[in-house]
């Protein structure tokens, strides 16, 4: 679990292609996302929850990190289209007893979003962003959502798009400042939406009315 308050920028070192996957090495210049991580620990890249899977180490500084990638992650995220040099937006796992500053944040990206406008004003940028229309039903104004692992409030939604407003701190610090008409970036839902719309969709099998005994 994230809280889509990301706390570092890494750098994609490699990408090996593995035929039906693909395995990433990403550094952290900075040893922030790196410091006290372990094998087996999650790392939200780019809001995609990814698996340390190997660790690269400076001395006695890690430096660098490997994940696999499978195959459905490379079809419905922008994972698969990284490349050697791309900068990545890094949250490690939140722990308990941190301050929850954004939202909660599963890592599980829905869908793939496309910048469709961007306006500059002099203290933030109103980014417009088109959605597939079905995940659109899951944004209500003021309600939250996950850009790229960054947890944003929206502004307004339509039919198959919705806006956010960029603060200078986020701008900077997030590969979202970068972002231009036209890129792609992961989006995850507030899971509560999905929640709440399951529990509230009509029963079509019997037996989900019957009382387990």
């Amino acid at each position: 679990m994230f809280t889509g308050i990301v706390e570092t920028l890494g750098t994609v070192e490699v990408v090996r292609d593995l035929g039906d996957a693909v395995r990433l090495t990403i550094s952290d210049e900075h040893a922030h996302v790196l410091a006290d991580a372990s094998l087996g620990d999650s790392i939200a890249v780019n809001g995609c929850c990814l698996t340390v899977a190997h660790l690269s180490f400076n001395g006695h500084e890690p430096e660098a990190f490997e994940a696999d990638v499978m195959a459905e992650t490379l079809a419905k995220t922008t994972i698969g289209r990284l490349a050697e040099g791309d900068e990545v937006n890094l949250e490690r796992a939140v722990r308990a007893d941190q301050r929850l500053g954004g939202h909660l944040v599963q890592g599980h990206v829905d869908g793939v979003g496309t910048i469709a406008s961007r306006a500059p004003s002099a203290h933030w940028d109103v980014v417009a962003i088109a959605i597939p229309e079905e995940l659109a039903r899951y944004l209500v104004p003021k309600g939250s959502v996950t850009v790229d692992g960054v947890s944003l409030t929206v502004v307004e939604v339509g039919p198959d798009r919705f806006t956010v407003s960029l603060i200078p701190e986020t701008l900077a610090r997030t590969t979202l400042g970068r972002r231009k008409v036209g890129d792609q970036v992961n989006i995850e839902v507030d899971v509560l939406a999905k929640y709440v719309e399951r529990l509230l969709a009509p029963r079509t099998d019997r037996n989900d009315s019957q009382e387990v005994r």
